[in-house]
């Protein structure tokens, strides 16, 4: 069985339109009945849930942003009882008050069977021994992976993230075949495995990696699956939409939307004008089917390109590029527009250089300065003549950005680690 679920998944682009369209008047009039705030905020530009006839007519209705979302904490949003409420999730709250996701027991199947669609999409099957090491708690990342793993049958072990050596062990000896974690942590892993003597290759059954929760270019990817032996896929998804679930990529690695939950869209984040398919934007999302909290085009600040052409895999479902970057970690530095994972694309293209590393940006008034810092492999070290290394970095920043980023080479094992998401960017 290819597809895990094959209707949908094949189904003509037309046909996916018209499915949308009915599930997206349906949302739009329930949040106008059932929510005081969407009702106001519509109200307020002028249209009724009527108004929708096309899945143009989205134009029509105002952006919803994470501000809105704290301005309503935590319930705010909700359009059914408390008492239908079976879950509760919440961003991180790094930059203010968290984004609360509630959930209705028919947001959970909807989370379930989008999860278990993805994991089947990247190869995951009833035989797999999953570990799951991103973290639990309030987070939605370990809860998305577990329930749709468990909906195709295969053994989850909640090891959380932290602990690593216990991880290491855990992996080792329950025969672990799927790792889920973010793709920092698991290099980090990889790299205190083979401290304690392991060789990833042979000592471990590690076959599948399912990753995401931060930007990691494809250089990064390659090194995580030239390392573990493995086939790393990509999985992108937010708290205000589900977690994940929303996207994920098939066998041929192109990201697919799963657009009868979810409707996509490109902006421009500047103007907030509408792109056309084939152009890359900032991705706004509408919920389709979520009942306690839908968002209705959540700005998600991420870019990206959109496309509707099908794919070699035999999915119909629009595809979208890999993250480029948020719109919030875009950085003008000297005129140009940088994103840290085209730093990291153009170091990971160096032999010698580890995956560690750190972007330090410095603000002088109103001019941004950038400059890396940059762990060699333990071999590379021993080598000697660093500063030639940091010169081949250097140029390969600059064929990239077309911009001259100092490069700092340090010590193997100076740089902090992470076990959940990697901070690559400090203010100094």
């Amino acid at each position: 069985m290819k597809f895990w679920d094959e209707k949908i998944e094949t189904m003509p682009i037309e046909d996916l339109k018209e499915l949308q369209l009915k599930r997206l008047k349906k949302v739009v009039k329930m949040a106008y009945e059932k929510n005081e705030a969407y009702h106001k905020k519509f109200r307020e530009a002028g249209i009724k849930p009527d108004d929708i006839k096309t899945l143009d007519d989205i134009a029509k209705i105002p952006f919803l942003t994470k501000d809105e979302l704290r301005h309503y904490y935590p319930f705010g949003m909700l359009c059914v009882e408390m008492d239908d409420v079976v879950e509760i999730h919440a961003s991180s709250g790094t930059t203010g008050k968290p984004v609360v996701g509630t959930y209705t027991k028919n947001d959970l199947e909807v989370w379930a069977d989008v999860m278990a669609r993805s994991l089947w999409a990247n190869g995951l099957r009833k035989s797999d021994v999953l570990q799951n090491a991103y973290g639990y708690g309030l987070f939605t990342g370990a809860h998305g992976f577990e329930k749709g793993a468990q909906k195709i049958g295969a053994t989850v072990i909640p090891t959380s993230s932290g602990n690593t050596k216990r991880q290491i062990n855990i992996m080792r000896d329950f025969g672990t075949t799927a790792l889920a974690a973010t793709p920092s942590y698991s290099l980090y892993i990889a790299e205190v495995a083979e401290e304690m003597g392991y060789d990833l290759k042979k000592d471990f059954k590690l076959r599948l990696g399912l990753f995401g929760a931060e930007a990691w270019s494809d250089e990064m990817r390659k090194k995580i699956e030239e390392r573990w032996g493995i086939v790393a896929h990509e999985h992108y998804g937010l708290t205000e939409i589900i977690g994940p679930g929303v996207v994920t990529e098939c066998e041929e690695k192109h990201l697919h939307i799963n657009a009868d939950h979810f409707l996509a869209e490109i902006i421009d984040p500047k103007t907030g004008e509408r792109l056309e398919a084939g152009e890359e934007g900032e991705l706004v999302f509408t919920t389709l089917t979520k009942e306690a909290f839908p968002a209705i085009r959540f700005r998600t600040r991420d870019i990206a390109g959109y496309m509707e052409e099908p794919c070699e895999c035999g999915r119909t479902l629009p595809m979208q590029t890999r993250i480029k970057g948020r719109s919030d970690d875009m950085m003008k530095v000297k005129g140009v527009i940088v994103f840290p994972s085209q730093i990291e694309e153009a170091m990971m293209r160096v032999e010698g250089v580890s995956e560690n590393y750190q972007i330090v940006k410095k603000k002088k008034g109103d001019m941004t300065t950038l400059m890396v810092r940059v762990e060699p492999t333990e071999e590379r070290y021993k080598e000697g003549n660093l500063d030639s290394l940091a010169e081949k970095v250097e140029e390969e920043i600059y064929a990239i950005l077309n911009l001259h980023v100092p490069v700092e080479i340090v010590k193997p094992g100076t740089l902090p680690r992470s076990e959940g998401k990697a901070k690559r960017v400090v203010e100094e």
